[in-house]
């Protein structure tokens, strides 16, 4: 009896150690309407008017400002990947789906975007660029299917270069974003 129970308490703290690296947790699923406005583009800004500080009353000073040109971060896809796979789970399918149909809104007509794969910190550097590597192309094969046209997506992968939280080996870390393409 005694020889079970060491090993029912070798199993419990081998789980408990390995849980941060397990299965990763779904993430609640985003519309495609979000990443529509979050990726819509801004509003033009004539760049031949004249642009300067009024200093002076309010009465004095023009109340029409034109718009500042929008600052477009990336975007968390909310794709994550179980431990060592890049297989994409039901729920990173999910998610895909509403940004297929976000890129084929005609507001993002024409936009490109980077994909972006992460993994967490554990392993070889050469080992996560490659499962990094992996997790946007199957990202990018998937939108494809759903009819993206893939001049419009480009693959990065990333390694464990840019975590997303301070805990190397939390789940979280692994992951796909996805990026405007800057010119």
């Amino acid at each position: 009896m005694s020889n079970n129970k060491s090993r029912a308490v070798a199993l419990v703290s081998f789980l408990a150690f390995f849980a941060p690296i397990g299965t990763a947790c779904a993430q609640p699923a985003y519309k495609a309407s979000d990443i529509v406005a979050h990726f819509a583009p801004a509003k033009k800004v004539n760049l031949g008017a004249s642009r300067a500080i009024c200093i002076g009353t309010e009465s004095e000073c023009p109340k029409d400002v034109s718009a500042q040109p929008k600052v477009v971060s990336g975007f968390d896809l909310r794709i994550n990947f179980d431990y060592n796979s890049a297989n994409l789970t039901s729920a990173a399918r999910t998610n895909l789906d509403e940004f297929a149909r976000a890129l084929q809104d005609p507001t993002l007509n024409g936009s490109q975007f980077v994909v972006e794969g992460h993994t967490d910190g554990t392993g070889s550097d050469a080992f996560n660029l490659d499962l990094s590597m992996r997790r946007a192309r199957s990202v990018v094969s998937f939108l494809a299917a759903r009819g993206i046209p893939s001049d419009r997506l480009e693959a990065k992968g990333f390694g464990k270069l840019k975590p997303l939280v301070l805990d190397i080996r939390s789940g979280e870390n692994r992951r796909v974003e996805a990026h405007l393409r800057s010119e």
